[in-house]
């Protein structure tokens, strides 16, 4: 089974693509990996929540959001390289919880996203981690995913459109 028919048998679908605000690309391909950059949890046109887990935003509303950034990787990472049967493997993810003072569960927003890739992928989608509690993210969000994926070479010879 494709990773779309994969995400379509899940009642998931990748959003549009988002272009970068500032001056970074949203991936880069080298080596054989592909290197998302942190990705915020727009749901469509807005933000699906702002706020730090443990005040303003609940646990349940921060796993939603470390879903959300999860999707916008795959959108960006499959705008790069092409169809996302090309992961071989997500090979780390770096997940940053915005966090009221006290609150320590990072690794359980961080899950979400965790749980999602393994749903999407497989035993590819399991990967290394890293959950983090920092003070604030842009635009005051509560969660922010990067990750890194191996991936297959391109059919045609080319790094599949990621920067190199």
């Amino acid at each position: 089974m494709s990773i779309a028919e994969r995400l379509h048998q899940l009642g998931l679908a990748l959003p549009p693509p988002r272009a970068p605000a500032f001056a970074y690309v949203p991936v880069v391909v080298e080596g054989g990996l592909a290197w998302v950059s942190g990705q915020l949890p727009w749901a469509g046109e807005a933000l699906r929540a702002t706020g730090k887990v443990g005040g303003a935003v609940d646990q349940a509303t921060a796993q939603a959001c470390a879903r959300d950034c999860i999707l916008n990787g795959l959108a960006v990472l499959a705008e790069a390289i092409g169809p996302l049967d090309r992961v071989r493997r997500i090979v780390k993810v770096v997940g940053f919880v915005a966090s009221a003072p006290g609150f320590t569960a990072q690794p359980a927003v961080i899950d979400a996203a965790s749980a999602l890739l393994v749903e999407i992928f497989g035993e590819r989608g399991r990967h290394a981690r890293s959950a983090v509690g920092v003070a604030e993210l842009p635009r005051d969000v509560p969660v922010e995913i990067e990750f890194v994926a191996a991936i297959d070479a391109a059919r045609d010879g080319t790094n599949g459109g990621g920067t190199t």
